[in-house]
């Protein structure tokens, strides 16, 4: 279990590399990791160069830690993330986010890419997180509670911050961006989700489906973090239509709304 003792060894390496502390967190989910080349590094650091770091493994994700400067914050970007369909548990999930937490940033932006459930939606739509459906069932917390990093049972109806949420509004105003707001599934996958499954998760109140997001927000929200949560919504993921995109039509479609995506993530940051 990746516990407080292997996340301070990670932070003391890292600080070995560079005093820089960060006081933002971004990670890049698919279509966003190029944002990542617009930071002003202080240092690059490959995941697997990084001690007690899992390593990603899914199409999109380079696996690379970029501190530096961006819209005149200090910002510690993950260049790709972990799944846990990778097969790694969930505390080795959420393992980067709490080294970025211990090495400074309190405010964390979740990225990624998302089906979209909501049949008023499109393709390509950008969606604000307002809250989470864990379908998973899975939790990063399982296991003894460590005090120092959160306490045993969480409150977790809160867990986008408002102010975040209010910023992310006025900058899609200010852009001119249709911002979608609503409801994100965890679906723990690889396999996307049935017929019968998306129904379902339409009636319990789901706007869009993914494979990853909740285990890391509930972990930086178990450490006291502020959280925005952000998708594309790169494919309809509609029970009654008749194709399903497929993992390249996701990819494609991330990219094309990435630039869009970029923006809007600078803006709010400026904003800030």
């Amino acid at each position: 279990m990746a516990g407080y003792d292997q996340i301070q060894e990670t932070v003391q390496h890292i600080r070995s590399t560079t005093d820089f502390t960060p006081e933002i967190g971004i990670i890049l989910g698919s279509g966003l990791g190029p944002l990542a080349d617009e930071i002003e590094p202080v240092a690059v650091l490959p995941y697997a160069e990084l001690p007690h770091f899992p390593h990603s493994t899914a199409p999109g994700h380079e696996g690379k830690l970029i501190l530096g400067h961006l819209e005149g914050k200090r910002v510690l970007a993950y260049k790709g993330r972990v799944h846990y369909y990778e097969g790694y548990e969930t505390d080795a999930v959420v393992f980067p986010q709490r080294v970025g937490f211990f090495l400074g940033a309190r405010t964390f932006f979740v990225t990624s890419a998302a089906g979209g459930l909501n049949p008023n939606w499109n393709a390509g739509d950008l969606m604000l997180h307002l809250d989470y459906i864990n379908y998973a069932g899975l939790s990063p917390l399982r296991g003894p509670n460590d005090e120092r990093l959160g306490p045993r049972f969480p409150v977790t109806f809160d867990a986008y911050d408002p102010d975040l949420i209010a910023k992310a509004r006025a900058v899609a105003r200010a852009q001119d961006i249709t911002l979608r707001e609503g409801v994100y599934a965890w679906w723990p996958g690889p396999q996307f989700a049935s017929r019968a499954e998306l129904r379902l998760l339409r009636q319990i109140g789901a706007d869009a489906i993914g494979m990853s997001t909740v285990p890391e927000v509930i972990a930086l929200r178990h450490l006291g973090a502020r959280v925005l949560g952000l998708s594309t919504i790169t494919d309809m993921a509609i029970p009654d239509r008749d194709h399903h995109a497929t993992e390249q039509e996701v990819l494609e479609v991330a990219a094309r709304s990435g630039a869009t995506f970029r923006k809007f993530v600078r803006g709010i940051l400026a904003a800030m």
